[in-house]
């Protein structure tokens, strides 16, 4: 029997890999992105003989596979639907998680402000569902090198799932270890050996002296924290262990835009406060970081503290009638449109 005849349709179309995986037309076990008239989207993975059912009929999967990405494509009640591979970002929202993923607004920050250049060695901990595995092996690239630490197995094979299905099969940079990145880490990478660690954990000050060992001099190493005490405990045993350079940190809010003929204004919904990202860079051994200099503090004179009044900085005054107006409606429970 040829490999031809054991193909069940003509249909199914040879398995791609690499950069061809995102090109040419759709195929069985592709993940389309389907938009109907009202801007919903729908996320389906493709099956010969499968079907996508809404309360408004049904789409044969046959009536894609084949198509150009970018189609229009009718179901059975006559309704339409955009289909088109799903971006990084859709398929990061949408893909199937055991933990949080990093919101792609965050992976794009940690891949610029970390520096993740093509063709570096970049140790990350810990994988969760593989959502920032994914941009940091599409910017290492193939001849790259990315290893994952992760503490539970079950986080492990979801995050290669998700990064088999998105590259169709698996990665050639990627290496992924089970267990304790501060304990592993230094088993498997020489030291100075490392351009780049990105840690996504709970404690990552814990894992100072690992750092500090695989990481190269110059080497950049950003952490991803979600609360303010890990951020400054974080930045406080930075500081303290002496071979790296201050730390600085941000965090990145995003709010859409509503675009309807003049109806232009932001989205009522933005997605604010995901994280807060903290990056240093490793010192050369035996080099003494240096303090960042503070501003001295400011002495006053009597003559500048009597201009700090309301009006000098721009508040309105208010007439102590209106404060008494207002103190009495506020003993009535009255408002101030009632």
């Amino acid at each position: 029997m040829t490999e031809s005849s054991t193909q069940p349709s003509s249909t199914l179309l040879p398995e791609p890999a690499g950069a061809a995986n995102r090109r040419g037309p759709f195929r069985v076990g592709e993940r389309v992105q389907l938009t109907d008239e009202r801007g919903r989207m729908n996320t389906i993975t493709l099956e010969e003989g499968g079907a996508f059912h809404t309360h408004k009929g049904f789409l044969n999967h046959d009536v894609i596979i084949g198509q150009p990405d970018g189609s229009v494509v009718t179901n059975t009640a006559g309704h339409q639907y955009q289909a088109l591979r799903p971006l990084l970002s859709d398929f990061v929202l949408s893909m199937p998680r055991g933990a949080a993923v990093v919101y792609p607004k965050d992976a794009g920050q940690i891949v610029t402000m970390a520096d993740i250049f093509p063709g570096a060695r970049v140790v990350e901990a810990g994988v969760g569902s593989g959502a920032l595995s994914i941009s940091l092996l599409r910017a290492v690239g193939d001849a790259g090198y990315l290893h994952s630490f992760e503490r539970r197995q079950e986080f492990a094979e979801i995050a290669r799932g998700n990064v088999e299905t998105i590259f169709g099969g698996p990665h050639p940079a990627w290496h992924v270890s089970l267990g304790d990145f501060q304990d592993e880490v230094v088993r498997a990478e020489e030291p100075g050996s490392v351009d780049r660690v990105v840690l996504d954990m709970l404690a990552p000050w814990e894992c100072l002296d690992a750092v500090a060992t695989v990481l190269a001099p110059g080497g950049v190493w950003i952490n991803y924290v979600a609360t303010a005490t890990q951020l400054s405990r974080t930045a406080e045993a930075i500081r303290a262990d002496g071979r790296f350079t201050e730390p600085d940190a941000w965090e990145s809010m995003v709010r859409g835009w509503h675009l309807e003929g003049l109806a232009v204004r932001p989205e009522h919904r933005m997605v604010g406060h995901t994280g807060f990202l903290l990056v240093t860079r490793r010192l050369a051994d035996g080099v003494t970081p240096l303090l960042r200099k503070k501003r001295a503090k400011a002495e006053f004179s009597q003559e500048d503290l009597n201009a700090w009044t309301p009006e000098s900085v721009g508040e309105r005054p208010v007439s102590d009638r209106k404060l008494r107006r207002a103190a009495r409606d506020a003993r009535a429970g009255r408002s101030d449109d009632a």
